[in-house]
């Protein structure tokens, strides 16, 4: 598998978010199963954005899904604020996540296209309270203006009204009327276009400091993960793989998929030499069965016997910068001190 482990978890205490050992399993007949999440486990401090990336198909969806219990995980813990959603009865369970909102993929099919933007935002309110109207709409209309939307002309409309653009900012004022304290971010901006994606994220940012949001920012976009996150942490056909400070993993990556991932990144230079080093060869893996020890191993340029045959942990290599590998291209030692480089060039 390509991680597990728990070495980069810090003090409960200190974290409004806390999954262990999550795994989602889905049946897909004949008896078969889709392993799509398998054992992950990472926190989040208040106040932080965690960045979550892979490639499409590795469960970044599923693992934000299984926050919300959306669907229950298989097993694992989701702990917010200490308290475990996967173990209370539906009922405590729905009332304990009011605090926790997401954004779903795609702005448009998010929103009811039969409902009126006013009512599409107050639906949470005409949930949880308060249920006078006349009370909801204040509370709205102040959500709507956050997100640069005019409440007055938003109002009766429907979202087949808006663009893309605006269906999403629509979309974070639903999330935000709640006043969560915790917001999952599935792929928010990758159906816009990038001018629109810069006001989104810029927006995101504002709103994150101006109610002290936690965020899990879910994309497959390395460029704009970097841009937003605090920490990054990086899956791969439903494992963790490498999680570190933002900064710090983008210019020393550990683990050869992360190595992989920072060098597809396009250059807008036509004259660019492209480095296939790392390229992306061997078998693409399904996760109805993934491969033996380590998951990333038949598509790895340093994997050996051993790769196949023990599971990766997570392990230090440097200050917040763990990696599940057993050639990780900067040395892992049990002080986390970074001692030998592989010569690979990125």
């Amino acid at each position: 598998m390509a991680g597990s482990g728990k070495a980069h978890l810090r003090d409960e205490a200190d974290t409004i978010l806390r999954v262990e050992d999550l795994n989602v399993e889905f049946p897909a007949g004949r008896g078969r199963t889709v392993y799509a999440v398998s054992g992950i486990s990472f926190d989040i401090a208040k106040g932080e954005t965690l960045g979550l990336v892979g490639e499409s198909g590795c469960g970044k969806s599923t693992t934000g899904k299984a926050i919300l219990q959306l669907p229950r995980p298989t097993s694992g813990s989701v702990r917010v604020k200490g308290n475990d959603l996967a173990a209370m009865d539906p009922e405590s369970m729905r009332q304990a996540r009011t605090g926790v909102q997401m954004i779903f993929q795609d702005p448009i099919s998010s929103l009811n296209p039969r409902r009126m933007i006013g009512d599409i935002v107050a639906e949470p309110l005409a949930v949880w309270g308060p249920h006078d109207e006349d009370k909801q709409w204040p509370i709205v209309a102040n959500m709507l203006d956050a997100v640069g939307i005019d409440p007055d002309v938003a109002r009766y409309k429907r979202s087949h009204e808006f663009s893309g653009g605006q269906c999403q900012r629509i979309s974070i004022a639903r999330a935000l009327v709640m006043e969560p304290e915790l917001i999952i971010c599935d792929e928010p901006v990758s159906a816009l276009d990038v001018s629109v994606q810069a006001q989104i994220l810029n927006m995101l940012e504002d709103l994150k400091a101006q109610y002290g949001l936690t965020l899990v920012f879910i994309a497959h976009d390395l460029a704009v993960v970097k841009n937003i996150s605090d920490r990054v942490a990086v899956m791969y056909l439903g494992k963790m793989c490498e999680i570190s400070e933002s900064n710090e993993l983008y210019d020393n990556p550990a683990h050869p998929y992360t190595a992989l991932l920072l060098g597809s990144i396009p250059v807008p230079d036509p004259m660019a030499n492209i480095d296939d080093v790392l390229g992306d060869e061997g078998e693409l893996p399904s996760p109805l069965a993934p491969p033996s020890g380590c998951r990333f191993r038949t598509r790895c340029p340093l994997a050996d016997e051993m790769c196949a045959r023990v599971e990766p942990q997570m392990r230090r290599v440097s200050d917040d910068h763990y990696v599940a590998c057993h050639h990780p291209l900067v040395s892992a030692d049990p002080v986390g001190d970074p001692s030998s480089e592989v010569t690979i060039s990125l």
